[in-house]
């Protein structure tokens, strides 16, 4: 009995908890009786969207006359604000009835495959699954403007499969004085300057008004946010901003005045927080957020908490979301107070509140076995122990009926994100009995020789891992070599004339310049691969990335994303997730480019207009897991350059004329315009967008 039960206790550790439904998002739109009344989510609805939306008979209604153009000019946000898992499928159930039978996009941002929502004349309780494929996926965007008629969506709710008992999340709060009920002078802090903050963590509140606090370049710098007693409530005390008016001579920027929430340390990619407050002003106006450093004006990324807009009326904010790798870093939420307004304007803020969900802090080891079915289990992952004897922190992962194969290693628990993104990797494949330096890498699984108890060794001080067989069956890792080819690939000049207008700048085409990394063989969309290589340059040099199949046959603007090139040797390595957009089939009657097999990464290498050579060498492109390398290991009949506008592509090392001569020029849409999500955007979009050749740049 005892052994039994032993079993059992094992098998729940490595398994985890039995599986229950966990309702993430639910929407009763007969709660409502006008549109007023619903919040929208993510960034909410078109001004299109909106003129067709109202509430009726309980039914969130939609109707329209006729067709909008573009067709996803008219979209809305219906139901969101969830924290996504990266790999986790997630169901959206409705109920939905129109007076016309047809599709209409239903898209889950970073979620993969995307969905089409079905309506028909009759009533229908149906569900459509979407896997996140990062940590921002859980709003749902329709878009509905080639649909002409009338529709009535009852209810809406998105679902998972979680574990029962789950870890409850507790929150710690970060910020003092968030109510403003003591002045600055009171936790003597009176007088702190800009430059003094990062002394000072006790500010949680800055402000930035434009021309004071002038600095020596020109600009202004921010100050402690000023504390007033709060018109509203005698007694009370708030932030206020007394913006003053920006767009004098054409100048403006958004930033020009600005409020900062400030916590009090940087935060890692997968920390996930809660913010809230209350805030009103002296005039309705929208603002928008950012991102920023340790320093407020220390711009990190564009995406924070999205628009707020502002009203004569105390409102109440609260939203919770999770860093990712852009936002890594992280101190402080950004309002960008005046990108609308035309007269001096007093924002007022108050119970600021800032929490992370608390988290532990070590070093925690967490195994799976995909070939016994055996999971991550990242909330009951082992923590390491420090050992006086050993000198070192030591865990045993496995147990003789529940072999693992494969672990993750992170320096914090308590949250799936927050695991993944703090974990470490030792460089190098794993050697029983070896000692292996190892460094920061988010996400990653550690591939071990054997299904098997593993004692896990590591030594902080010298930065080492070691791995020590206990008992299982020993396997053989497949030896994946980089391929020691070193590519140079002499870029030339941006072809400047290519259409016709020699003052333009900007001439010429990204992709005048390129490399190609090809695949042995066609690699399905969803698929996990691992790219590594070194890379440098003669010039400090941006260079894009795209999926293409063949060289020059362009599928889709996203691939590993932008790499700077310096003048000294780098080291990259990256999950990559084989697109949606790339799965070989076509998923868009209208653009026959998404039918196509990925098979290449294709390095656009005439971002900067010099002549710039770029040397890359080292390259290993394998499966996650380990057993398959996508690639030969030496040789070049994998790797492809071209170099010039209107050349071809070639193998590397050989004539041009014996390159691929069938390649097509990537498809080009005159007006096609995408969100980092790939879903296309109208014009008045704003944010970062991607237009079809892949290029990326700021819309505002």
């Amino acid at each position: 009995m005892k052994k039994l039960f032993t079993l059992v206790a094992l098998l729940a550790m490595f398994l985890g908890a039995k599986a229950e439904t966990v309702v993430d998002a639910e929407i009763d739109f007969s709660k409502y009786s006008d549109i007023s009344e619903f919040k929208f989510a993510g960034w909410g609805a078109s001004e299109s969207a909106l003129a067709r939306l109202t509430i009726e008979n309980g039914c969130l209604h939609f109707h329209s006359e006729e067709a909008t153009d573009p067709s996803w000019d008219c979209q809305f946000h219906p139901i969101g604000g969830v924290e996504v898992e990266e790999g986790v499928t997630y169901t959206l159930h409705y109920k939905v009835k129109g007076t016309v039978e047809q599709n209409i996009s239903a898209l889950g941002f970073n979620t993969t495959p995307y969905g089409q929502f079905p309506i028909t004349t009759d009533w229908v309780e149906g569900t459509f699954d979407y896997v996140a494929t990062a940590s921002k996926g859980g709003d749902i965007l329709m878009q509905c403007g080639d649909y002409i008629g009338d529709f009535d969506i009852a209810y809406l709710k998105i679902t998972h499969e979680g574990k029962a008992n789950a870890r409850p999340e507790v929150w710690v709060q970060q910020l003092e004085n968030g109510d403003a009920e003591k002045s600055w002078a009171d936790l003597g802090l009176d007088g702190v300057k800009f430059n003094d903050q990062e002394k000072n963590f006790k500010i949680c509140a800055w402000g930035k008004v434009k021309n004071e606090n002038m600095n020596d370049d020109g600009g202004w710098d921010p100050v402690p946010a000023q504390i007033v007693e709060d018109p509203d409530k005698p007694g009370n005390h708030v932030f206020v901003v007394k913006a003053a008016l920006a767009d004098t001579e054409g100048d403006a920027s958004a930033w020009d005045n600005q409020f900062w929430i400030q916590s009090p340390k940087s935060w890692k990619a997968g920390t996930k927080v809660r913010v809230k407050f209350r805030y009103k002003a002296s005039q309705e106006v929208n603002t928008n957020t950012q991102v920023h450093k340790q320093n407020p004006s220390d711009y990190l990324h564009w995406q924070a908490v999205g628009d707020v807009k502002f009203t004569t009326e105390w409102q109440e904010f609260e939203n919770t979301f999770t860093f990712d790798e852009n936002q890594a870093g992280a101190w402080s939420i950004a309002f960008n107070l005046n990108p609308e307004i035309k007269t001096p304007t007093e924002f007022y803020f108050d119970d600021l509140s800032w929490e992370a969900l608390k988290l532990d802090e070590g070093y925690f080891v967490a195994g799976s076995n995909p070939d016994a079915g055996i999971e991550y289990d990242f909330d009951n992952a082992t923590e390491l122990i420090y050992d006086e004897a050993e000198g070192a922190y030591v865990a045993t992962i496995g147990a003789k009926d529940a072999y693992v194969s494969q672990v993750m290693i992170s320096t914090i628990r308590g949250n799936n994100s927050a695991f993944k993104g703090a974990t470490i990797k030792p460089k190098g494949d794993v050697v029983i009995g070896e000692w292996l330096d190892y460094s920061e890498a988010a996400s990653a699984k550690i591939l071990l020789p054997g299904r098997a108890i593993w004692k896990v060794v590591i030594d902080v001080e010298y930065g080492k891992i070691l791995f020590d067989f206990l008992g299982g069956e020993k396997i053989d890792l497949l030896e994946i070599k980089p391929n020691p080819t070193e590519v140079v690939v002499k870029g030339q000049e941006r072809d400047w004339l290519s259409n016709g207008n020699e003052e333009e700048v900007g001439a010429g085409e990204a992709w005048d310049n390129q490399f190609f990394i090809v695949t042995n063989r066609p690699v399905k969309a969803g698929e996990k691969t691992i790219i590594q290589f070194k890379y440098k340059a003669s010039t400090d040099a941006k260079v894009t990335t795209q999926s293409h199949e063949l060289p020059g046959n362009y599928i889709h603007w996203a691939a590993i994303g932008d790499i700077n090139f310096t003048t000294e040797w780098q080291d990259f390595e990256a999950t990559f997730t084989i697109p949606s957009e790339c799965n070989g089939e076509p998923n868009n009657a209208d653009n026959p480019t998404f039918n196509k097999n990925f098979r290449s990464i294709a390095f656009n290498m005439a971002e900067i207009k010099e002549a710039c050579d770029y040397e890359i060498k080292d390259i290993v492109w394998k499966t996650e897991d380990g057993t398959e390398s996508l690639i030969d290991m030496e040789g070049a009949l994998n790797l492809y350059v071209k170099e010039g506008a209107g050349t071809t592509p070639y193998i590397f090392g050989t004539d041009h004329e014996t390159g691929i001569k069938d390649v097509t020029k990537s498809v080009k849409v005159a007006t096609a315009k995408f969100n980092l999500a790939g879903q296309r955007v109208s014009n008045e979009y704003k944010g970062v967008v991607v237009d079809n050749s892949g290029k990326k740049y700021f819309a505002k």
